[in-house]
């Protein structure tokens, strides 16, 4: 087939958004790469084929001159131009120009490690499209001075430094620094600057500590139900998920001491327990705390919304009563400003900084630093104290009007956890006359067609969790991303959800 007839079966689109320079030069390449012209063949001269095609003969010019440096092209002035012989031949053209062959399936199966990554996420949900309520764990970013957040960063593009190069691995320093002295203030963290690593979010920082801490087989202790994000690292890292019962004190320590002695882990949400609510007692934090000296066991301590206390002050974290350089407490930026931030920290036991450090800068060199560098100056210009304070009062009012709306319209067929802390709130199904009490997920069917987000008690449950975990069902509903006003409404679409239900089962 000749190159006027290749061309005519794909011709050049004028006025489109693509230069047709770059539309000459992209069917010239797919022609060579299918085989269509072979190698060796000789091209028109650049004055006949501009003058074929009707297009000026600069544009064949730099299609010609942008193959020739790629590669596919050969020539000069007075040589003719023809494709570079030396190129290997392909394999049989396929029969459409233009559309590489798409491949039916991988070119070869995930292996083990590979498959398991990638379906270890897989029960996780990530909402999408306009904030509405009830969805769980999301700040409100009404609430957020972007505005500021934007004249911040804008100062330090307009006078970068040194700092905007590469950076070591566990962070920007006066980012480190300034977050010391929060944690040890208000959470009652005992750490020095250097015991803090910045991650992207808490999830890296989960993944990080999975892959650096555990071997293939060790268990580690879930809480059940618990936060799924957590549980996706460790059995990637090939640990075996250890589902621990949560009572109204927190993970029951007992329980898992019991059943697996031998784990070399321990993930706990001691201040706010994702999704019951309920705050781990001093008994039982003492009672991990020595389980886990006493095994030489790891405790993750994710502290994940705990500037959010809204019947007194924030507690003192687990980590304040480590005495073993067992617990390693982690954090996390976006329940606090917002989610697509991606900035987290750990605080290591002094002898795990160094190889956290390290295995961070094989993952991605270190996080991105201009997020850092601002976040520092918000810091440390009083503008994260403050946001804390009007964040904290106006979750605290939307969480008011939730607990109102729900007294007022659902109270007989909801009873409400905890909700002394944290963004969301946790309410169980009350069961009728006769014993029987909605399908979790046929209430959340209805409530999401009527404009409702929501997550059920079965999403935060690991599938290898024993009947010992097993939780009355219910429901999450986040009240700080929307106002008041919607969560008034939100109450009403959830009543009729629920009212609508026709689905029962035996309590």
């Amino acid at each position: 087939m000749h190159l006027h007839d290749l061309l005519a079966a794909a011709p050049l689109e004028r006025g489109g958004a693509v230069p047709l320079f770059r539309q000459l030069y992209a069917r010239l390449k797919d022609a060579i790469l299918r085989g269509a012209l072979a190698p060796g063949a000789r091209l028109p001269s650049t004055r006949t084929l501009s003058r074929q095609l009707g297009v000026s003969r600069q544009t064949v010019l730099a299609a010609y001159d942008q193959l020739t440096a790629e590669g596919y092209l050969r020539g000069g002035v007075g040589q003719g131009t023809f494709v570079d012989a030396a190129l290997p031949q392909p394999a049989p053209p396929c029969a459409s120009p233009l559309v590489p062959p798409l491949a039916p399936e991988l070119l070869r199966p995930l292996p083990e490690r590979g498959a398991a990554l990638a379906g270890a996420m897989a029960r996780v949900r990530y909402p999408d499209g306009p904030i509405r309520a009830f969805r769980p764990s999301m700040p409100g970013l009404d609430l957020f001075p972007f505005d500021l957040w934007r004249k911040l960063e804008t100062r330090h593009l307009r006078r970068p430094g040194p700092h905007l190069g590469y950076n070591p691995p566990g962070g920007h320093a006066p980012l480190r620094e300034l977050l010391c002295a929060y944690l040890r203030a208000s959470r009652g963290v005992v750490c020095t600057p250097e015991q803090i690593v910045i991650t992207s979010g808490s999830q890296q920082a989960l993944y990080l500590l999975a892959q650096l801490l555990l071997a293939p087989g060790d268990g580690v202790w879930m809480e059940s139900p618990g936060y799924q994000g957590a549980a996706a690292p460790m059995s990637v890292a090939g640990a075996r998920i250890c589902s621990v019962p949560v009572t109204s004190e927190g993970m029951d320590v007992a329980y898992g001491a019991r059943h697996y002695p031998d784990a070399r882990m321990v993930f706990a949400t001691p201040s706010h327990q994702l999704p019951l609510g309920v705050t781990m007692s001093l008994a039982r934090r003492l009672e991990l705390l020595w389980w886990a000296g006493a095994n030489r066991a790891w405790v993750i301590e994710d502290d994940y919304d705990s500037e959010y206390r809204h019947t007194g002050a924030p507690l003192a974290s687990l980590q304040s009563l480590d005495r073993a350089g067992c617990v390693i407490y982690v954090g996390t930026l976006s329940k606090v400003l917002f989610p697509a931030l991606r900035l987290g920290y750990v605080v290591a036991p002094p002898a795990l900084v160094e190889p956290l450090s390290r295995a961070k800068a094989v993952v991605d060199r270190h996080s991105a630093i201009l997020p850092q560098a601002v976040l520092a100056d918000f810091i440390a210009e009083g503008h994260f104290a403050r946001h804390i304070r009007r964040t904290r009062a106006a979750y605290g009012e939307r969480r008011a009007a939730l607990l109102d709306a729900l007294g007022a319209r659902l109270d007989e067929r909801l009873v409400c956890g905890p909700s002394d802390a944290g963004l969301d709130l946790c309410v169980h199904f009350r069961p009728d006359r006769e014993g029987n009490i909605p399908r979790e997920d046929e209430v959340e069917r209805r409530a999401q067609q009527a404009g409702v987000e929501l997550r059920t008690l079965g999403y935060f449950t690991h599938p290898a969790a024993t009947p010992a975990c097993a939780v009355e069902p219910g429901l999450v509903l986040g009240f700080a991303a929307v106002p008041s006003g919607e969560l008034r409404r939100a109450v009403d679409a959830l009543a009729q959800a629920i009212e609508a239900s026709a689905c029962f089962t035996a309590r």
